[in-house]
């Protein structure tokens, strides 16, 4: 549909001088016949005096003058309205009709709602600046560290989860250091190597490969709905670039088994890092932009680390020594060391107002910020707590006994328990309120509603759902982002075949990671299997972690993999 038109279309071949002179005697003729019946026997007249062509002609260009254009001809504010009930294919055809279709249907608003549907943000350019006030922690006072504790995870309620001790194995693959050697010759610094103790570096260890993102200052909605779209594209057909960051051989590698990993995006200059803890008693910083170790963190703990947590520019991390540490990475200082629990430390989260840990010993416990005083201990686990996950006014706890418990964060209450939730141990669990995501020995992921208590499950008996075309191959729309057309049917995802050990929870996506070596990626929704990520790991996968356009993987083989879906793409403003 093209826009109403109030003048003759221009005839081919007539010079605009003569043009204009026949316009003009055109109106000056009307305008003495009043009636339109009049008009229009005299046009008819005229039309049967030219030659069949001729009319034919005219007939194709008066066709423009028979069309009405409503939404054209209606206010920006009312059309943009309309078009809003458009999903978002419809609206890239619409831009095409016309120039003033394509104003319309480019307007920010329109596909900001339609990003903000799903949880896509634009990435704001970041300058160092001493933005708000942190708060003031403690500094440590001498204190004794006790004890030391298994490696790995507890047991179940009624048998001990077996192959969860952890062993070593190597592994030599794709590596980072081909990426990263054409594309500069400056010597790499040395990583600020950090022990227990008064210390103080002179510089924080982040600020060496500091970047400024290429962001424009103004969103384009429309462009960050095409980039999102275009990574799931990838997703959903297998599309992606597996860089290994740790090789055999390189300068500050951990040197024994990767337990534990987070992404962590540095708010006042937009770096986004990657935290790893090992059995080798360290955590390390990695620049992703680099693929180089720009912080070692060692001397804390006795054992295994087995969880870390980072936010706000603190670190947390948990060990098999039974301990807790928490490290400031601004002042790159040990702010304080919490040795509470009886057995190992088997996962750690916090945010701006809890320290949430749990252990082996059966219990999770939570402590103030920024005071680390400690508030409750839920002791109603009958096995070991293998993980924890928190959001402002909820903690969810996941445990060898089978069950999930919902409690209440600020005053410790035991909200609700969902029994035999997995058919053996749940080892992992990830909550983004109101959906729950666990992972079990019984080989199986299982998503619940905590509003409805309902949910899906890759386990066969519970199944509700058949594999849509999310598990499949298809085109994607230049236009729009979106997918067009089937082309081609790749081997469906299939479930887990060993213990899931680690998941991660986002808007759209639940990533698992398991001992069978894979990582899969499902759909959140419904729990259609998108994507099998193979050919990464040697040996047991042990954490996962994700963001908007790349997994990330850790296990006992010594490997972090980075599944890079958005490869060649510039996502400089996607918020990660």
């Amino acid at each position: 549909m093209c826009p109403a038109s109030t003048s003759p279309v221009a005839i081919p071949g007539v010079v605009p001088a003569r043009r204009n002179w026949l316009h003009a005697m055109s109106r000056e003729l009307f305008s003495h016949i009043t009636s339109v019946q009049e008009q229009e026997e005299l046009v008819f007249s005229m039309l049967a005096l030219l030659p069949r062509a001729s009319v034919a002609a005219l007939q194709n260009r008066m066709s423009t003058l028979l069309q009405f254009d409503v939404l054209g001809m209606l206010p920006d504010e009312v059309a943009v309205h309309i078009l809003s009930f458009l999903p978002p294919e419809v609206l890239s055809t619409c831009s095409l009709v016309s120039q003033r279709w394509r104003a319309l249907s480019d307007d920010q608003l329109l596909w900001k709602s339609l990003c903000a549907a799903h949880d896509w943000r634009w990435r704001k350019p970041t300058t160092t600046s001493n933005g708000d006030p942190t708060p003031e922690y403690p500094i440590p006072q001498n204190e004794d560290d006790e004890g030391m504790g298994d490696e790995g995870m507890g047991d179940e309620e009624e048998d001990v989860v077996q192959g969860m001790l952890l062993d070593d194995s190597g592994y030599t693959s794709m590596d980072m250091d081909a990426l990263f050697a054409a594309s500069s010759s400056t010597p790499i610094p040395s990583p600020t190597r950090t022990r227990a103790g008064p210390s103080s570096p002179s510089r924080s260890a982040r600020s060496s490969f500091a970047r400024s993102p290429r962001n424009p200052s103004t969103p384009d909605y429309k462009l960050l709905y095409q980039a999102h779209s275009r990574i799931r594209h990838r997703i959903m057909n297998g599309s992606y670039r597996l860089y290994n960051l740790q090789t055999p051989g390189k300068p500050n590698n951990h040197t024994n088994a990767i337990y534990c990993l987070q992404l962590y995006t540095y708010p006042d200059t937009g770096v986004q890092v990657l935290f790893t803890g090992s059995k080798d008693k360290s955590v390390r910083e990695w620049n992703l932009a680099t693929g180089e170790v720009t912080r070692v963190i060692e001397g804390i703990h006795d054992s295994s680390i087995l969880s870390i947590c980072v936010h706000n520019g603190l670190l947390a991390s948990g060990g098999s020594d039974h301990n807790v540490a928490i490290w400031d990475l601004v002042k790159n200082r040990l702010l304080k060391v919490i040795h509470d629990h009886d057995d190992s430390v088997l996962c750690v989260r916090f945010d701006d107002k809890k320290l949430v840990t749990c252990s082996k010993d059966r219990t999770v416990r939570t402590y103030a910020l920024p005071t680390f005083e400690p508030k409750h201990v839920l002791a109603q686990h009958r096995a070991a707590v293998n993980a924890v996950a928190i959001s402002p006014i909820h903690i969810v706890s996941a445990s060898g006994d089978r069950s999930v418990r919902l409690w209440d964060a600020e005053t410790g209450a035991l909200l609700k328990t969902f029994e035999n939730h997995h058919w053996r141990g749940i080892a992992a669990i990830d909550f983004k309120y109101p959906f729950v995501l666990t992972g079990s020995s019984d080989k199986h992921l299982r998503l619940l509603d905590l509003r409805t208590s309902k949910g899906w499950t890759t386990a066969p008996v519970y199944k509700s759902h058949a594999p849509t075309a999310a598990a499949q191959g298809t085109e994607i729309c230049q236009v729009c982002g979106n997918n067009a057309r089937l082309v081609q049917i790749r081997p469906p995802v299939r479930e887990h075949e060993e213990l899931v050990r680690s998941v991660a929870l986002s808007h759209e996506l639940a990533v698992s990671g398991s001992y069978d070596f894979t990582v899969k990626v499902w759909d959140r929704e419904t729990g259609a299997p998108m994507a099998d990520l193979v050919g990464g790991h040697t040996g047991r996968i042990f954490c996962v972690g994700s963001d908007a356009t790349k997994v990330v993987s850790c296990g006992e083989d010594q490997k972090i993999c980075i599944w890079d879906f958005a490869h060649g793409m510039d996502t400089s403003f996607v918020s990660l």
